[in-house]
């Protein structure tokens, strides 16, 4: 069992780790960009087998409200990880380019364009839902304390930081790629690579922030109900 959270732990951190640089596909380079995107996809895949107890727990127990939200995340996530697979197979110039694919370009560019954009939402808010998880394993795995002021401090860091996140998600277009109000995503080659990574990992806890607020109030939503009940 240590092995397989091991496992879940590495493949976990290794997509977060992936997501920022698939992002910068043209400034890291069309052939690395398949690699990752290659990386990114059988990393996915083995979340899911290593996950394998959710799928067997869909069909039992109850659906509240937050049950409901994580499960059409998860579906969209789902949906959204198929879409970038079978675009980005259709796109391949090196790794898929030895299938026999004809046509089908133009549509799998646009696809491909969607996909990514909201693909980057999806899986932080389904990261932002599963925070309070992923912060009971560090405590347990680490000396530290996570004490109420601990968490107060975390909580108004990912805040602050959000603040900028919705500055980038506005000043870097990304509402317009993921409406496809324009096709063609701008790089600015002469930016840093890694003030453009930086950048869209503060988009990434921007929307990780807001699904972990989100279950908060899903929890406290739940609690009044019990409240009430015993009242």
């Amino acid at each position: 069992m240590r092995i397989m959270q091991r496992a879940k732990k590495y493949a976990d951190f290794a997509m977060i780790v992936l997501l920022p640089l698939l992002m910068a596909y043209s400034m890291v380079g069309e052939a690395a960009h398949e690699w990752l995107g290659t990386a990114m996809l059988v990393l996915f895949v083995i979340h899911h087998v290593l996950n394998f107890q959710w799928f067997k727990s869909v069909a039992k127990g109850k659906y509240p409200p937050a049950r409901i939200c994580s499960m059409i995340i998860n579906l969209l996530l789902l949906i959204d990880m198929l879409a970038l697979a079978v675009s980005s197979i259709i796109l391949s110039r090196y790794i898929f380019s030895f299938l026999p694919i004809d046509g089908g370009t133009s549509f799998a560019r646009t696809l491909h364009l969607l996909a990514s954009y909201w693909g980057m939402v999806i899986m932080s808010l389904h990261l932002g839902l599963h925070c309070g998880l992923i912060l009971q394993k560090i405590q347990k795995m680490t000396v530290l304390s996570m004490t109420h002021r601990i968490k107060r401090c975390i909580q108004i860091c990912c805040s602050l930081i959000s603040i900028y996140g919705i500055y980038v998600f506005y000043s870097r277009h990304i509402g317009d790629y993921m409406l496809l109000k324009t096709q063609f995503v701008f790089f600015d080659f002469d930016e840093k690579l890694i003030l453009f990574l930086l950048d869209y990992l503060t988009m990434m806890i921007l929307f990780a922030t807001a699904g972990y607020y989100l279950q908060k109030i899903f929890v406290k939503i739940r609690k009044r109900k019990k409240h009430n009940k015993i009242s």
